[in-house]
């Protein structure tokens, strides 16, 4: 087959390329040039996508005897992924800019690129695997579940996932660095970009603030009252304890978190741990890389890239789910992506758009992860409490 490696500069991607080359296929190298700044070098682990990068990347490429190519698609990333993650923060919501990237980018623009100029697939180095099921292609979880990616491919559809290949789903990651080194890769100890990749310093307020402008506005608790000031409502995401800066302490002194952000009115809601636990989610843009259930199903809903995976009950229909939890969780947030699961199989993924609490008598309630976190686990957009 004719393949397209991503090759993102890092050792994943080169693995990754190198085991297509050795399966026996017709392997080109590609480097996406997504920054539009790109001549600044990185400082650090954060981010990716800079010169240095297209650079390692090359140098993999050449040792490996393969063509490579960079395609310019920052103008493509900018419209579909950064300025998608801005207005998103603008409309009260908290995006997860992964899967908008992989959904719009590296397997929309990529791979149709690539299928119009006659390739078969595209390979990333993604950890995730792809099995032969009874309905065809299936997602599956990566043997390493500390590095599993599934979450951040929930957004792939059938036809994607035909045209895709996830090379290093089989292998933990000190094994793929082994590999690396083990072939002369220079990448093979290259640190792990992570955070939001065009956000290089991690600091995704001031991010924020640079491109939306200050815009202060009232924290009130749920009764109406005033408890604080900020800067711009787009900064603050549900479930978000620290960088409040409230002046107005609770009489029995409780810690307060987001419980609403309001654009219209600019205005931060706060309130106490126990209003953040919700176990209904409704969701849209539903995507299925495989059959979509019929009826009410029992799977597993995973709510952050690395976050736990709770047992639910879920309905579908067409575009939009509902995903009942069996117990209350905390943390969730409007623009989040809930992942579902059956077993090890990627089921499919879904957009939240609305969150609630089903009356009930009594319920346990967890937290999605760390309260002072965002999506995809990445630290919230405040700072110290």
């Amino acid at each position: 087959m004719r393949v397209v490696a991503a090759m993102s500069g890092g050792v994943d991607s080169a693995v990754a390329a190198s085991r297509m080359l050795e399966a026996g296929h017709d392997v080109v190298g590609v480097h996406l040039a997504l920054s539009q700044s790109a001549a600044t070098l990185r400082e650090s682990a954060r981010g990716c996508c800079t010169i240095e990068d297209a650079g390692d990347a090359r140098r993999v490429a050449d040792r490996l005897g393969i063509p490579f190519y960079v395609w310019d698609m920052a103008e493509r990333f900018k419209a579909d992924v950064v300025e998608d993650f801005v207005a998103e923060y603008e409309a009260g919501r908290t995006p997860n800019p992964c899967l908008r990237c992989n959904e719009k980018i590296k397997f929309a623009a990529l791979l149709d690129k690539a299928l119009a100029l006659g390739f078969d697939a595209v390979a990333t180095g993604h950890y995730a695997q792809i099995v032969e099921g009874p309905n065809g292609k299936e997602l599956h979880r990566a043997v390493d579940m500390a590095k599993d990616q599934s979450y951040v491919l929930g957004v792939l559809d059938a036809e994607q996932l035909a045209h895709s290949f996830f090379p290093l789903g089989d292998t933990t990651k000190p094994q793929i660095r082994e590999e690396a080194a083990a072939k002369g890769f220079y990448v093979a100890n290259k640190p792990d970009s992570h955070d939001i990749c065009f956000i290089a310093d991690g600091d995704t307020k001031a991010w924020l603030t640079k491109r939306l402008g200050e815009k202060p506005g009232d924290i009130v608790d749920t009764d109406g009252e005033v408890v604080g000031r900020h800067e711009g409502a787009y900064a603050y995401t549900v479930g978000q304890r620290r960088g409040l800066g409230l002046k107005v302490p609770r009489d029995d002194h409780a810690k307060r978190y987001v419980v609403d952000v309001q654009p219209k009115t600019n205005t931060v809601v706060v309130g106490t741990a126990d209003l953040l636990g919700v176990d209904v989610i409704e969701g849209s843009h539903a995507r299925w890389p495989g059959p979509p259930p019929v009826g009410e199903v029992r799977l597993g809903a995973q709510l952050r890239a690395h976050g736990e995976e709770f047992p639910a009950t879920v309905t579908a229909d067409d575009d939009r789910v509902v995903v009942r939890l069996d117990a209350c969780t905390r943390g969730v947030a409007p623009g989040q992506s809930v992942v579902l699961y059956e077993g090890t199989r990627v089921v499919g993924s879904a957009t939240i758009t609305a969150t609630s609490r089903a009356p009930r008598q009594s319920s346990s309630v967890v937290t999605v992860g760390d309260s002072t976190t965002s999506s995809d686990g990445s630290p919230s957009v405040g700072a110290s409490e």
